[in-house]
């Protein structure tokens, strides 16, 4: 990720854009790590965010391949230097972190470090996590560190500005998961006053036809025809409460537009590429424009938080008179057979079932390391 050093204004003002780019706490934490470890010109460069357990609850590297990061083994716990700079709550800077008298080794697979530059992340008294460099690529002094003390005052400068990008980002998907709770319990509580009384009533008059059906076949069939009655009637509530949560930017835009809206934020929010590109599309019916919705939210969702993409290309293309969508990732990829052994799914359950209820179809093709090309198509009107 890093190409050499950058110097000045310029280079400080960049990282901190790109920490206030992302709202997802993850995202957070890579781009800090890789913004750190540009500045300083370093090899290596670490962001961990503590747990209440003795470990880590987050821990982003920057300069260690995917492969030596999988070989090193589990996270870090709390010891050692890292500890220090947790619970003391102060900077270290070290010419050989490994003569350190608290050092305690790492793990075979681990590379090898020596001067290194770390200090804590804080949010008034709060501890949030530890930033850490190692290896600067420079000429060392004799016995000295490569790190000095204008990278220590850099440093402490970017992580004064990493802990509001991060309290931020916390703050956002505390919201956003509030925001989801209230909805589910205004949902529940409007389904219950509206449904439940319907399905009570129901189920009474089920037992009076019940007890009927042999001694007053006549009554017993009025019964029933009520039965009928009050079970369409649930029926068309529980519909209403389904089409209320019909994204409003659908009926307000279309789904063209209000897939390119949200595309355009989360490019903006992630570090991935994510582009959108729409041709010749007409409206659909609104079953399937929400379910062409849906499926590309979760698609999204999965490429830019599980797959490791740098890019995801989404496209929606008109086929007679339906559409097609495709949402394309160069990450990771999997093997469909063995999610579904597995027991996880990665929303695919959801996704098939959006798409044969709008009338559709969805096809997945992936493979470890190939990507994954998820496409979904509806007939149209």
């Amino acid at each position: 990720m890093s190409h050499g050093p950058r110097s000045g204004l310029a280079a400080v003002s960049s990282a901190l854009l790109a920490m206030s780019r992302h709202l997802e706490v993850r995202d957070v934490l890579k781009t800090i790590v890789a913004s750190a470890r540009e500045l300083l010109d370093a090899q290596y460069a670490a962001l961990g965010v503590p747990d209440d357990h003795g470990g880590f609850a987050q821990f982003v590297v920057d300069g260690v391949s995917e492969e030596q990061w999988k070989a090193i083994g589990p996270l870090p716990r709390q010891h050692g230097i890292l500890a220090a700079m947790l619970h003391e709550a102060r900077s270290e800077r070290l010419a050989d972190v490994r003569k350190d008298p608290r050092f305690e080794g790492w793990p075979k697979a681990h590379p090898d470090l020596v001067d290194f530059l770390g200090l804590p992340i804080r949010d008034g008294d709060e501890v949030l996590g530890a930033l850490f460099l190692a290896n600067k690529n420079c000429e060392r002094p004799e016995g000295g560190c490569g790190f000095t003390e204008d990278d220590e005052e850099l440093l402490g400068i970017l992580a004064q500005h990493a802990a509001i990008a991060l309290t931020n980002a916390r703050l956002y998907e505390r919201s956003r998961e509030l925001t989801i709770a209230e909805e589910r319990s205004r949902l529940a509580h409007e389904l219950h006053d509206a449904v439940s009384q319907k399905l009570f009533s129901l189920r009474l008059t089920a037992q009076a036809a019940a007890r009927l059906v042999d001694r007053d076949p006549s009554r017993a069939k009025g019964e029933l025809q009520q039965v009928a009655a009050l079970a369409a009637e649930a029926a068309d509530e529980l519909r209403a409460a389904v089409v209320e949560l019909r994204p409003a930017a659908l009926d307000e835009d279309g789904l063209v537009a209000t897939l390119r809206t949200q595309i355009q934020v989360l490019d903006r929010a992630h570090s991935a590429r994510v582009t959108f590109a729409g041709h010749g599309v007409k409206a659909l019916p609104a079953s399937q424009e929400e379910a062409l919705l849906r499926v590309a939210q979760e698609a999204l969702h999965n490429a830019l938080r599980h797959s490791g993409a740098d890019h995801v290309d989404v496209t929606l293309d008109r086929r007679g008179s339906g559409a097609v969508l495709r949402v394309t990732d160069d990450g990771g990829g999997f093997d469909p057979s063995a999610v579904r052994r597995a027991g996880r799914h990665l929303g695919l359950v959801s996704m098939r079932d959006r798409a044969s209820g709008a009338g559709g179809t969805l096809t997945v093709d992936s493979a470890p390391d190939k990507g994954t090309v998820i496409e979904m198509e509806v007939p149209g009107g």
